[in-house]
């Protein structure tokens, strides 16, 4: 079984990591049907996609797909999904929000595959890059992963890209923001549910799933950086958004 863990969690990483979207959203049901509690599971997508987040984006700075210099776009961008994110994962741990989760997991699910649906369309169109945009973006995300904890990176990643920041840099944001955001929402969920002995107690689970993921991070990234050389990433982006969209729609409703 160890292995099999380290696989599915390094092939969800790949995806992720390449695409800045993915991970949790397919890791997340599989280890439900493999038989592990939500308990168990739910801090290891966190403490897992803290540790590939950061490493991916050393990744992707490494291979150029991305810039964190002081006064950078890429950086900005970064300071501004990570704040909104961290705003939104500290709401939903202390807010009850009485809306039913299928009308939840429906509205994300819609709202991740009409971005698909823009991208795709306006993916020849020049868009003049916007603050405003993105901070919007920042904030309406921080919400939906708040109320839901779901469709953070493909709507992320699919925003930036219609507020008209480069693709593969908008991938490498994502991956590095979630990162920090899950880092928060990890130590948040532990403490507030008394589960501070929780590393000493699931180790035998959780190291298999970081070691599959953290080293799928960097071939990821090195991935980005072919492709977006030789294809259109929007394209790419567009078709894996209106997917996970329309099978979040399909999940809840069929």
């Amino acid at each position: 079984m160890t292995a099999v863990l380290v696989v599915v969690a390094f092939f969800c990483e790949y995806v992720d990591s390449s695409l800045g979207m993915g991970y949790g959203t397919t890791l997340t049901p599989i280890l439900l049907l493999l038989g592990y509690p939500p308990i168990v599971v739910v801090p290891t997508i966190l403490f897992s996609e803290f540790l590939s987040g950061l490493t991916a984006g050393a990744f992707h700075r490494g291979f150029g797909n991305i810039s964190l210099r002081r006064g950078s776009r890429d950086r900005g961008i970064v300071l501004v999904l990570a704040g909104t994110g961290i705003v939104g994962t500290v709401f939903a741990v202390y807010t009850a929000v009485n809306i039913p989760k299928t009308v939840l997991t429906g509205y994300i699910g819609a709202m991740v595959l009409a971005m698909g649906i823009l991208v795709f369309l306006f993916r020849k169109v020049g868009i003049r890059f916007s603050w405003p945009r993105i901070v919007a973006l920042g904030v309406i995300s921080a919400f939906n992963k708040g109320i839901s904890g779901g469709g953070y990176g493909p709507l992320v990643v699919s925003g930036q890209v219609l507020s008209g920041h480069e693709t593969r840099n908008a991938i490498a944001s994502t991956s590095i923001a979630e990162g920090l955001i899950c880092a928060v929402g990890l130590s948040l969920y532990l403490v507030l549910n008394g589960r501070t002995g929780w590393f000493a107690e699931n180790w035998r689970f959780f190291l298999p799933i970081v070691g599959g993921a953290v080293a799928a991070a960097p071939i990821a990234a090195w991935t980005t950086r072919r492709v977006s050389e030789r294809v259109d990433l929007r394209v790419v982006v567009a078709v894996v958004t209106c997917l996970l969209g329309g099978w979040t729609l399909w999940k809840t409703f069929a």
